[in-house]
């Protein structure tokens, strides 16, 4: 039997991109999985995997989605969910458009970290929240989608200082996933970035190598779901894998 069949993981932007990597890999280590997005359909053939799959259509900035946290009350539970940022320089962001990360993806960190505490969450319980490499080297074409990630960086960090002030022995780590084009988000970001450097995608992205992908995600994220003491609180998420930060 898996270490994880006994177990309970709740992933809120389960159906695209690095979410559903981490969907998959929970589901093969034979998780019962509720995944919960605006539109599952997608993950409808997911439902011959070792682990139990329990599909949830719902707006994550929604406070009325967080009764899904209330009610499974999981051992994990992985925050994958966020907005494309409109890619345009800063003259021709609005108001708007450069806070629509503010707006989806701040909000559902807030929403869904307060709610942690505020239950709280079963002893042992372990939240991964999906920041951005961007939260360390600005976004130039994405308006306010480094700051916004930054600031769920900070978010995670402040629910796990109230947890130890609490007395609640919930872990907290914070992901930062590399651009990568292997995401719907991350191709046009690396379209974006190399038509603004005058070169092609694939010389934009040769450095970067090896390239992040839904699967890397998903086995990062079991091993911080699963790692009795993990190496930091935070780390970087590239195609290599984790990398501790300080």
């Amino acid at each position: 039997m898996s270490a994880w069949s006994e177990r309970k993981v709740l992933v809120v932007g389960a159906s695209r991109g690095l979410g559903r990597g981490v969907t998959e890999a929970f589901l093969a280590a034979g998780a019962t999985v509720t995944a919960l997005s605006r539109d599952t359909t997608p993950l409808v053939g997911l439902t011959d995997r070792p682990g139990t799959l329990r599909l949830v259509d719902a707006d994550a900035t929604d406070p009325a989605s967080l009764d899904v946290l209330r009610r499974e009350s999981p051992d994990v539970l992985a925050l994958m969910a966020g907005a494309a940022p409109e890619l345009r320089p800063l003259t021709e962001q609005t108001w708007d458009t450069f806070s629509t990360p503010w707006n989806t993806d701040v909000r559902i960190a807030f929403l869904w970290l307060r709610e942690v505490l505020r239950l709280p969450l079963t002893p042992g319980s372990r939240v991964i929240v999906t920041s951005s490499g961007a939260a360390l080297r600005g976004s130039v074409l994405s308006g306010g989608y480094a700051g916004g990630k930054a600031t769920v960086r900070f978010l995670a960090d402040y629910a796990a200082q109230e947890a130890v002030r609490a007395g609640l022995d919930i872990t907290f780590r914070t992901v930062l996933p590399q651009l990568t084009p292997e995401t719907g988000l991350g191709r046009a970001a690396v379209e974006a970035y190399a038509g603004r450097a005058g070169v092609t995608a694939e010389t934009f992205v040769a450095p970067m190598r090896p390239l992040l992908t839904p699967a890397t995600a998903g086995t990062a994220f079991l091993r911080l779901g699963g790692e009795a003491e993990p190496a930091s609180d935070v780390h970087l998420l590239s195609g290599a894998g984790l990398t501790p930060l300080p």
